[in-house]
């Protein structure tokens, strides 16, 4: 066999109309891959004048700060490490794990106080509500690098990676889509709680103002007080939160655009090491829409998966259960060597 997930056990969670969402099987409902050099238009329900303020203004001020990284009272060496602390705690456990691998595609089983602290984590990486996320996931498994998709390269790179984010897409915006595609997440009153009134925002914020009495104790060991508040709250907020988006949507992209593959998929969907790294194994994306279900992204052995090692060995300390393995027998009939 040519990939080292023949080795692997096929252990799921058991699959049941009350606890898996039938959008989260995650059917392609298109029969084959575009042509190599196909361009598709944006989706069809894209409305290009219906600009979402509300993205656009945190994305261009979060940016436009991004310069004071580079003065000496800003800049710290210590801050620099925690955009990769942050990313594990935040992103790669709060999206990777919670909003990606548990609430997308049931990937293992927890209880509901540790389900509820791992999407807190990644309503703290600002990337939007966990059921606005899933809804998005979703139908970007269902029809990926085809039009419906919401965010493919095949409209242009730019698109993927965060122009998909600034306009709005009736597609994953109405009630009825939140209805076909998050009715279980709907169903639970934490996540219709969040999603009210932009709720997630709130709990983002006071995330972040938490940085600022951390910064205040800190200031008391380094005898910089002012400072060193202002450098936790800048890099272990905004500059954090700016360098998780990009290697999040560099999934959309990047991966999607760059790498290899294992796998024959009905989509562009690439394993590209760079953002793998970058994402505690988000990046093994191929391996991922090869078998969309599995907790498990890194397959060879040089795949490391970060994310799923965490998770694993959550499951030995009986944390979490049920944790989805690669599906040898559907991988092997799509493995390309």
């Amino acid at each position: 066999m040519a990939t080292e997930v023949s080795k692997t056990n096929d252990k799921r969670p058991p699959e049941s109309t009350s606890s898996v969402d039938q959008q989260a099987k995650d059917i392609h409902v298109e029969g084959q891959q575009l042509g190599r050099d196909e361009r598709i238009p944006k989706p069809e329900q894209v409305d290009e004048s219906a600009i979402l303020w509300s993205y656009v203004i945190p994305v261009l001020l979060f940016h436009a700060v991004i310069p004071l990284a580079f003065f000496g009272y800003f800049f710290s060496w210590w801050g620099v490490a925690f955009l990769f602390v942050g990313n594990y705690i935040f992103t790669s456990i709060g999206i990777g794990a919670g909003y990606h691998r548990l609430l997308t595609h049931k990937g293992f089983n927890c209880p509901k106080w540790f389900e509820y602290t791992l999407a807190t984590l990644g309503v703290c990486s600002f990337q939007d509500s966990p059921a606005r996320w899933v809804l998005v996931h979703r139908i970007h498994h269902q029809h990926s690098d085809h039009q419906p998709d919401p965010h493919t390269p095949r409209v242009s790179g730019f698109w993927a990676h965060m122009g998909w984010l600034f306009v709005d897409n009736k597609a994953t915006s109405t009630a009825s889509a939140y209805d076909r595609y998050v009715k279980d997440l709907m169903r639970d009153k934490y996540y219709m709680w969040l999603q009210r009134g932009q709720k997630w925002i709130l709990v983002y914020v006071l995330h972040a103002l938490a940085f600022i009495p951390l910064g205040m104790i800190a200031g008391l060991f380094t005898g910089e007080m002012v400072r060193t508040t202002v450098q936790f709250f800048f890099w272990g907020v905004v500059m954090r939160t700016v360098f998780t988006w990009h290697v999040t949507w560099a999934i959309n992209s990047a991966a999607h655009m760059w790498g290899y593959r294992n796998y024959e998929t009905r989509e562009d969907s690439r394993n590209n090491w760079l953002f793998a790294i970058l994402t505690n194994g988000e990046g093994w994306h191929n391996n991922h829409h090869a078998d969309p279900r599995s907790a498990r992204h890194g397959h060879r052995w040089w795949e490391v998966d970060v994310t799923y090692l965490t998770l694993a060995s959550l499951q030995k300390i009986g944390l979490i259960s049920d944790l989805a393995t690669p599906n040898n027998a559907a991988l092997d009939r799509k493995a390309l060597d």
